[in-house]
């Protein structure tokens, strides 16, 4: 405990942590604490998932609390339910000597009432969820007005989320002269824009490089065909039966269907999605917490804010379209200093993101052949010999000892393993005897091969676009001009977890759209609301496209965002983040955008290739 008193802690704090097992801080401890106590700055800490970053915001902000004042004096901000309820935890474990600190959550899935009685009491730390933080400020129910200090966890995972307009409404809300303490596991732009706009001379601590990965959590890919992903993390999941993981998937359909399949095939498992109510995630959280699964099947949205230690497995059964949400995703292994692995299935169209995630991480991954039959085997064979060495005789068993002595007298030691094995293990012994290689094997060279067919790729894009412009100025048209263009934001209730796709909207407008030649900006998809600008001079009616039409079987419901430039021209004051805007300058900040954010743009009703179409999946109800 010298280490903690070191940072400036003392007392009923130090008399908590202690209780709690704390010996030594961590690194973000170390480096964030001091400056807490000790200095006025807004700060910027960069760290990675199960590195204390709880206690490092948690500790110095309890200490310097005036107990006596009957008002919230700091506020946290968390991205889901889970992660808020721990951080409350936390909190209220340090305080365990300081009786008179109030810590209340507040989060959405839960009853408000409830929530506003427990305010009406009087709080000194409000840890909560954006949404509904938004929704008690504008029922008059919360007063954030005397809030010193505003921490913002997991900042990156919040802005993803799609949470920029909250946070803009709530840090307004909130005093001038307040403290503002950022902390992330990657700093996206949005990051950097939030704290370029919200903090003041703010100091930056980092525990490790711009979103890299964990140095306890090693990388490796699987490279297969698409059919055969499946019985691939099969066969990983057989191969490690001391596994305890989460295998992560894209939408919730896949969730679904990998857990019933992984059920059948008798792993213990179960799912977590967004179609769960709150009582059956927390069943299935319990079990899982519990080690009754061995296994957690998750889409992203579902498993933020998890809390689980202990994990020896990521795996990505697909890769995530955002290549910064794998930092999240790996982070949940190999957290408070124990090693942990990350797997990903890939096929060989998914090396080159395989490549962008590594650029992120600052980490090779290492490909690995997917084991074969007799690997499989032999590892549940020595696997289940070990439990056996290790099982300690119970003294009840003695009085059958002579018994099953005798039913066993014939036989020699090795037969008695040989039927006890073919007993426990037949079915699998059976199942794996004569399996087929899945391996696309990775050629000698590839990296060699890959750069040289990425710079061939360059070269014969520059060699188009050139042609193409000679041929457009010779024919005297004018080129595309961004700055042309005024813009308002329109979002709509599916995302990425539902597998829509900017293909999908552009294809839906096109089928739909009262006017032709009318001009999209940028597309952003999120895990579950897509936002998209649309050219004001076309919004009138523009709701249309999207009345009486579903997305595999979701009913769309369309809403358009009072970002900055609409309520500019509606005469409002409030300032909000993203959102419409008039384009100037070069256009070379959205060229930018697009390319981080993955944004498609087009012209409805001309044709443009990988835009036309869609996939077929929106129909009118």
């Amino acid at each position: 405990m010298e280490k903690f008193t070191e940072l400036g802690l003392r007392g009923e704090i130090l008399k908590g942590i202690q209780d709690l097992g704390f010996e030594v801080p961590t690194p973000v401890q170390e480096k964030v604490i001091p400056v807490i106590l000790e200095e006025e700055n807004d700060l910027v800490a960069l760290a990675q998932t199960g590195t204390g970053k709880t206690a490092a915001f948690g500790l110095p902000l309890l200490q310097k609390l005036d107990a006596s004042r009957k008002e919230t004096q700091v506020l946290i901000l968390s991205p889901t339910r889970e992660l808020c309820v721990q951080i409350g935890k936390d909190l209220q474990n340090y305080a365990k000597y300081c009786p008179e600190i109030k810590v209340t959550c507040v989060y959405g899935g839960a009853d408000i009432r409830r929530q506003i009685r427990e305010l009406e009491k009087g709080v000194h730390v409000l840890v909560a969820t954006p949404g509904r933080l938004c929704d008690l400020i504008k029922r008059q129910a919360v007063n954030i007005d005397a809030v010193k200090s505003v921490v913002l966890d997991e900042a990156d995972e919040m802005l993803n989320m799609g949470f920029k307009e909250d946070l803009n409404f709530i840090l307004d809300e909130t005093p001038e002269t307040r403290n503002t303490y950022l902390f992330s596991a990657t700093m996206p732009r949005e990051v950097e824009r939030i704290a370029k706009n919200y903090l003041h001379d703010a100091k930056e601590i980092s525990t490790g490089k711009k979103n890299q990965g964990a140095d306890t959590v090693s990388h490796e890919y699987y490279m297969v065909k698409a059919k055969d992903c499946y019985e691939t993390l099969h066969r990983i999941v057989d191969c490690a039966p001391d596994m305890y993981a989460i295998i992560f998937v894209r939408t919730k359909v896949d969730a679904r269907d990998i857990t019933k399949k992984l059920q059948k095939d008798g792993i213990d498992c179960d799912a977590l999605h967004g179609d769960l109510s709150q009582s059956q995630r927390d069943d299935v959280m319990e079990r899982f917490r519990a080690k009754r699964l061995k296994v957690l099947v998750a889409t992203d949205v579902a498993a933020r804010g998890l809390d689980v230690d202990n994990l020896t497995h990521v795996i990505n059964y697909n890769l995530p379209e955002d290549v910064e949400s794998y930092t999240h995703r790996s982070g949940r292994t190999g957290r408070a200093g124990k090693e942990g692995i990350s797997v990903a299935i890939i096929h060989s169209k998914e090396k080159s993101k395989l490549r962008r995630i590594e650029n992120i991480i600052k980490k090779k991954f290492q490909y690995r052949e997917v084991p074969g039959g007799e690997e499989v085997c032999r590892a549940q064979l020595l696997f289940y010999a070990d439990k056996i060495m290790a099982t300690e005789p119970k003294e009840t068993m003695d009085k059958f000892q002579q018994e099953l002595f005798e039913r066993f007298e014939m036989l020699s030691k090795e037969e008695v393993i040989q039927k006890v094995v073919s007993f426990e293990f037949g079915k699998l012994l059976k199942k794996y005897a004569s399996v087929e290689d899945l391996n696309l094997h990775e050629p000698e060279g590839r990296e060699k091969r890959e750069k040289k067919g990425r710079r061939e790729e360059r070269e014969g894009r520059e060699g188009r676009e050139g042609r193409e412009g000679r041929e457009g100025r010779r024919r005297g048209e004018r080129r595309f001009d961004d700055d042309e263009y005024d813009y308002t934001t329109f979002s709509v209730n599916v995302g990425r977890e539902d597998g829509f796709t900017p293909r999908d909207l552009m294809a839906i407008i096109n089928d739909n759209s009262p006017r032709k030649g009318l001009q999209i900006g940028s597309i952003r998809i999120f895990e579950n609301n897509t936002k998209f600008e649309v050219d004001v001079r076309g919004v009138h009616g523009f709701a249309s496209c999207f009345r009486n039409i579903s997305f595999n079987g979701l009913p769309f419901t369309l809403t358009e965002v009072k970002d900055r430039y609409n309520r500019e021209r509606d005469g409002g004051r409030s300032r909000e983040f993203g959102g419409g805007r008039k384009k100037s300058g070069s256009g070379k900040w959205r060229s930018e955008k697009r390319r981080n954010e993955g944004s498609t743009r087009g012209r409805f009703g001309e044709k443009k290739r990988g835009v036309e179409g869609g996939n077929g999946r929106s129909r009118k109800k």
